[in-house]
């Protein structure tokens, strides 16, 4: 993938793990199906299994490129390949630099004195840098580019005698944006770090139990969601947790109790019939939408009719609450699809050989001329990266013939770049920075009539804080909440 081509954040992976069900393979194949949206250039599972004495351990292993549909597209790898009742499974997204490397696509695993271990993780080490050239002066061989090698290195040459001991003696090393499952051949782990960046979600399926980045995953294989993974919460489960219905936590050193939890994953990365960070996804999209209405109206001195409409499909449901709070004003507001998506062109957009931006655009998107030609256009979208593809589409719906498009963004203006788990270009390609967050500048650049931002403070009004939540917004503000390695580059950060 070319950086160059980014307009949205990136979400770097998914994760899943299931312990102890006889089709563990299968789950975490659709598992991993509904989480696709969090990374399409690899995938793959790892499954445990025993020997015909059941006296030794078994780790099965199959991934590569592509999506999930087409890795495993013969169903016997997952009867006959990947056998066993424990399986963990992860979807990549790369960064620039990395797709082409396997060696990069998770799980990862290794034997070693203790045993096996297999590994998914989402999100990025922030002193990944430092950390692997402690190890490489020290003998340490890497197989691979990827920060998440780092835990099961720092696993193996821990050196404390239990594994569990071993496993938290690793996590208390590392430091940034962690959401992981790890395999041993003894339980099935799951961790976050101390400040929760990164989501992940624990469930139950008749006696087994279940583990994914989003609750979605959950619904698909009939499970129910217990609860997050706390921030800074080891999680093991064992086959005397599936006897006595009894579970064991570790506890990662905090530096403070609050939790930086990710806003993005609520304005663009999950999905809206998911539950993240204990919240449903779509009550919050649907508040930032009603949010935005009110510190951004269209005022204008007629009373034609107006129609609202999407980027599909990330901002529907922001749409509707926009739509909804605008009608209170008393004005002939309407949400209307005035925009369609081709949900099978996906694989077009990572191609590096395929550089024509305006035909990814137009590959991806076409309008709906009869609901926009003549009318005023209010049209609403999460967010706003290089601002490359938003002048495209703007420019497409310009095509139908509206009066007026006004643009509407249900986030601030992304002036950082973020090292805690999502892809973004450079600052100076950000075009809120590029521009110095001249409104008129980028109204000009993007050619609308009209452009509002949420602000800020609106928009961590719409997210929930009735625990006590936190929440990591260093892409908007420039506030990191863990120091990040200043020798460390992006292209290094890639799971």
């Amino acid at each position: 993938m070319d950086r160059q081509q980014i307009d949205k954040p990136r979400s770097n992976c998914g994760i899943f793990g299931v312990y102890r069900h006889p089709q563990a393979s299968t789950l975490t194949y659709y598992g991993l199906n509904a989480l696709q949206h969090r990374g399409q250039e690899g995938t793959g599972i790892v499954t445990l299994d025993y020997d015909q004495n059941r006296k030794k351990h078994l780790l099965h292993v199959y991934k590569g490129f592509g999506l999930v549909s087409e890795v495993f597209k013969d169903e016997s790898i997952l009867t006959n390949v990947l056998s066993g009742d424990v399986a963990i499974g992860h979807n990549r997204y790369s960064t620039a630099g990395s797709a082409n490397n396997r060696y990069n696509i998770q799980p990862f695993s290794v034997n070693y004195r203790n045993g096996h271990l297999a590994l998914s993780h989402n999100g990025n080490f922030t002193n990944f840098s430092r950390l692997r050239k402690k190890l490489q002066d020290s003998g340490t061989i890497f197989q691979t580019t990827s920060d998440s090698e780092l835990v099961l290195h720092l696993i193996a040459r821990s050196k404390h005698k239990n594994q569990l001991d071993q496993v938290e003696d690793a996590l208390n090393q590392v430091e940034g944006a962690y959401s992981l499952v790890i395999m041993t051949d003894t339980s099935l782990i799951a961790a976050r770090d101390a400040f929760g960046f990164r989501p992940l979600a624990l469930g139950r399926l008749e006696n087994s139990y279940v583990f994914a980045s989003e609750t979605c995953a959950f619904d698909i294989i009939g499970a129910k969601y217990i609860r997050d993974i706390e921030p800074g919460e080891i999680f093991i489960v064992d086959d005397e947790s599936i006897q006595n219905f009894k579970t064991t936590s570790r506890w990662i050193k905090k530096t403070e109790d609050k939790s930086r939890n990710c806003i993005f994953e609520y304005i663009y990365f999950s999905r809206p019939d998911s539950v993240i960070f204990g919240e449903n996804v779509d009550r919050v999209r649907r508040k930032l939408g009603k949010l935005l209405a009110q510190e951004h109206p269209l005022i204008s001195d007629d009373d034609e009719p107006v129609i609202v409409i999407s980027v599909p499909d990330a901002s529907n449901t922001a749409t509707l609450g926009y739509a909804t709070e605008s009608r209170k004003s008393g004005k002939d507001i309407r949400f209307e699809i005035g925009l369609i998506r081709s949900h099978y062109a996906g694989r077009t957009f990572i191609q590096p050989y395929q550089d024509s931006r305006e035909a990814k655009v137009r590959t991806k998107f076409n309008t709906v001329k009869g609901v926009i030609k003549g009318r005023k256009v209010i049209v609403v979208d999460d967010s706003i990266v290089r601002g490359t593809t938003a002048k495209l589409l703007i420019k497409l719906i310009r095509e139908a013939e509206p009066k007026e498009i006004h643009f509407r963004i249900t986030s601030p203006q992304i002036h950082h770049p973020c090292h805690y788990g999502m892809d973004f270009p450079s600052s100076s390609e950000l075009i809120a920075n590029r521009l110095q967050g001249d409104l008129e500048k980028i109204r000009q650049e993007i050619g609308v009539d009209t452009i509002g931002y949420l602000s800020l403070e609106k928009m961590l009004e719409a997210v929930p804080h009735d625990k006590g939540q936190g929440y990591c917004t260093a892409c908007f503000s420039g506030l990191y909440p863990v120091p990040i390695d200043t020798e460390t580059t992006k292209e290094e950060y890639e799971l």
